[in-house]
């Protein structure tokens, strides 16, 4: 009698097929629960009640939790605090009022990249004509009010309930579509696809990733949206630039006058928000767009990190003012268009060169022909570092931490007299002491981080070419030896 053949493992061929990133269901579990309340401690213990850090932080002999509730302003209510029915149901407008400016306001059809399946989704563009309506409101409401009109005050009263209400929707928004996923069938004539790195079979890992590449939903008047491409540039994003816009509201209302610095981060981080939501299309190309699912990977990063740990250095001086004067605002000037020049124009190269190769623009540009019929640039910027846009990026990002300085504070009551003090118009006074430096945890952990994440993006899309291109990439790798930083790694 012939021997049973073993039932096939689905979760084990997924394994060996792909595997695990991000350390697993262990790490990818930590990172769902965790980065959360890493935003809170970020919210809390660098604060405009007692300092950045709150001073019982720094002196962890003597620490006590009634104390610290009391610096950094832990709500009366307890957790049930940290959100609100007012903040909550005005985050849902926000993200409303955004879909109907996708709906009414004129569009770009355009078709994305060739499918698993054989066919192409269609997509609408006008994440830039929404972004300029949205802040030409802001902008008229604030000609017409000041820093007194509402949607500024709003945000400075209600900030940790309005990120609760991101962190509420960005949890929900993964479980709906990791929940949805399960319907998804081959040959579905809609092209719904599953997507190769979120198929584990492990719940919190899958949940994480993201099952399916791109969960659509159609919502009454809005019609269809694309979940993955909406969210990326359109509510987190401009959200980044809103909260920055709020921050020099506030330090206007508390001081009398806006620092150079503010008003720096604030204009460079806009033009980059901009910039990227006007190259909307080029989204296709991306990783993100093309091989990841959406989970809660992209879900909380879209909504609630981009637009509440990018926009740190704003919130840091709308209570810390800090002055750069020419020589400083040059210097850092001159870091930003370096780096926001690397990163623009590499990028604008890549997108002409994969969607047109006989473009004048890119005719110069040599490669390797591999056998899945792409072609990989081997010269211009893309000869330069396999990610050169990616050292631009990160360039840019000294010069959002560094018009902060040598961060921390501490405030103190009025009357003080301290010695080099910031008055506050309530009286109040805000000096560095012993914060000093201290406060560079959270103005400059934008800068470490976006080299953690570029250095494993870096990672990801080498085992995605190596997997795809095989002795292709090898050979591509020979010849542009750089992965990020040329000379250095």
């Amino acid at each position: 009698m012939a021997p049973k053949s073993k039932k096939a493992d689905p979760a084990r061929s997924w394994r060996e097929s792909h595997g695990y990133e991000f350390g697993g269901p262990f790490g990818t579990a930590a990172i769902t629960f965790g980065l959360p309340i890493l935003c809170y401690v970020f919210t809390f213990a660098c604060n405009d009640l007692s300092g950045c850090p709150a001073p019982s932080l720094l002196s962890p002999k003597t620490l006590s939790v009634e104390q610290l509730k009391a610096e950094v302003g832990w709500p009366e209510d307890g957790i049930w605090g940290l959100a609100s029915w007012k903040g909550t149901g005005w985050t849902v407008a926000y993200y409303l009022f955004s879909a109907l400016l996708y709906r009414i306001l004129p569009a770009t059809e355009v078709e994305g990249t060739v499918l698993s399946s054989g066919g192409r989704l269609k997509y609408r563009f006008n994440a830039f004509s929404s972004a300029t309506f949205t802040l030409a409101i802001c902008l008229a409401g604030t000609i017409s009010m000041g820093a007194e009109f509402p949607l500024w005050t709003f945000i400075a009263d209600n900030y940790l309930q309005i990120l609760s209400a991101n962190i509420m929707i960005a949890y929900a928004l993964a479980a709906f579509v990791y929940v949805r996923s399960f319907s998804v069938k081959p040959g579905d004539p809609q092209h719904r696809l599953l997507a190769a790195g979120g198929c584990s079979g492990n719940l919190i890992y899958d949940f994480y990733m993201g099952r399916e590449l791109n969960p659509r939903v159609t919502l009454p008047f809005i019609g269809e949206i694309d979940i993955k491409e909406w969210m990326e540039l359109r509510p987190g994003m401009l959200g980044w630039a809103i909260l920055n816009l709020a921050f020099i509201a506030k330090q206007y209302r508390t001081f009398g006058f806006v620092s150079d610095s503010i008003v720096l981060i604030s204009v460079v981080q806009t033009v980059y928000i901009l910039d990227g939501i006007f190259m909307e299309p080029a989204i296709l190309t991306t990783i993100d767009i093309i091989n990841d699912g959406f989970g809660f990977m992209l879900s909380f990063g879209d909504l609630v990190w981009v637009p509440f740990i990018y926009s740190q250095q704003a919130r840091y001086l709308s209570t810390h003012p800090v002055n750069l004067g020419w020589l400083g605002l040059a210097g850092v000037s001159v870091i930003l268009v370096v780096g926001f020049s690397i990163f623009r124009l590499s990028n604008s190269q890549k997108n002409v060169f994969r969607t047109n190769p006989d473009d004048p623009r890119v005719a110069h540009i040599s490669y390797i022909e591999t056998k899945t019929g792409s072609r990989l640039m081997t010269s211009g910027w893309w000869g330069i570092a396999r990610h050169i846009n990616y050292c631009g990026d990160w360039l840019q990002s000294w010069s959002y931490a560094l018009p902060t300085g040598f961060a921390g504070y501490a405030i103190l009551s009025a009357g003080t007299g301290a010695e080099g003090a910031i008055t506050m118009l309530d009286g109040r006074e805000i000096v560095q002491g012993p914060a000093k430096y201290w406060g560079m945890i959270f103005t400059y952990f934008y800068v470490l981080y976006f080299a953690v994440l570029l250095v494993h993006r870096d990672s990801r899309d080498n085992e995605k070419c190596a997997k795809k291109y095989g002795e292709d990439w090898e050979k591509y790798k020979s010849i542009v030896k750089y992965k990020i930083v040329p000379g250095i790694y």
